[in-house]
């Protein structure tokens, strides 16, 4: 469990209202991962702050909203775990994933630049030295890091992208709204791993923490216009699939092949 963080004392000089500073320092305290053992009942609250139950309720109410806590009626609030599920073998997005569960997300743009990447090139099916577009980002799920993310994509199709905000949006409705070719089919391969220390880090995880591992590769037509790597933390999100008697599954090229020009 992660240490305690300290209230922060409240400003009553401050022309915010209380209840949005108490709401920001609840924020700043579930994010440093204060409240493991359970948030605080709304009497405990008004003790530490020192103000109405109206004011309490009030900034509560705004991060229940948000989906960082679960309040429910005759019940103590709870830190809001979410977990999301993805079905396999179907194009999806982590955006609308995310979305459709209630969550409030954003990504964190790490990087939106042209570089050269010979592995990210052969999957492209492009030489070795060919400009590419690579969009890095960190995707947060409420107050908690959940993946992260990064596209390369041909020069002519990303370059547009130069500039977007994604603080809020799929890559796909960017590319589409650019005019650029979106992915409609490909593949996807998932592999648990341990991440490398600094993505472990980004993702709030203890060292040695396992996590998934998503390779996917974007086409539009016959052209490959997407090679995405995505570092996904295990413990809230899963992939689920179906199966029906009798129908067999088509297995991708073992490691020693090349998936992508399967």
């Amino acid at each position: 469990m992660s240490p305690a963080s300290p209230m922060s004392p409240l400003d009553r000089t401050d022309p915010m209202p209380l209840w949005a500073q108490i709401e920001a320092d609840l924020r700043r305290r579930l994010e440093a991962g204060e409240f493991g053992e359970g948030f605080p009942t709304d009497s405990e609250l008004i003790g530490e702050y020192g103000v109405s139950r109206h004011t309490v309720r009030e900034a509560v109410r705004r991060l229940n909203r948000s989906g960082l806590l679960r309040r429910e009626r005759g019940r103590r609030t709870t830190v809001n775990k979410a977990e999301f599920e993805q079905s396999l073998g179907t194009l999806y997005s982590l955006f609308q994933t995310v979305e459709s569960s209630g969550v409030e997300q954003r990504s964190d743009l790490v990087r939106l630049e042209v570089v050269t990447d010979p592995a990210a090139a052969g999957r492209l099916e492009l030489a070795p030295d060919s400009p590419l577009v690579l969009l890095e980002r960190v995707r947060w799920a409420a107050a908690e890091p959940l993946a992260i993310d990064r596209a390369w994509l041909p020069r002519e199709v990303g370059e547009p992208l130069m500039g977007s905000d994604f603080t809020r949006a799929s890559l796909y409705d960017r590319l589409g709204e650019v005019g650029s070719p979106v992915p409609n089919h490909g593949w996807e391969r998932l592999t648990p791993v341990v991440p490398p220390p600094g993505d472990a880090v980004l993702l709030g995880l203890e060292p040695g923490e396992a996590a998934f591992s998503l390779e996917r590769l974007g086409r539009s037509g016959h052209r490959a216009v997407e090679w995405r790597t995505t570092t996904i933390r295990g413990d809230r999100y899963r992939f689920v699939t179906e199966w029906v008697a009798g129908h067999r599954s088509a297995l991708r090229p073992t490691a020693g092949a090349d998936p992508a020009r399967g």
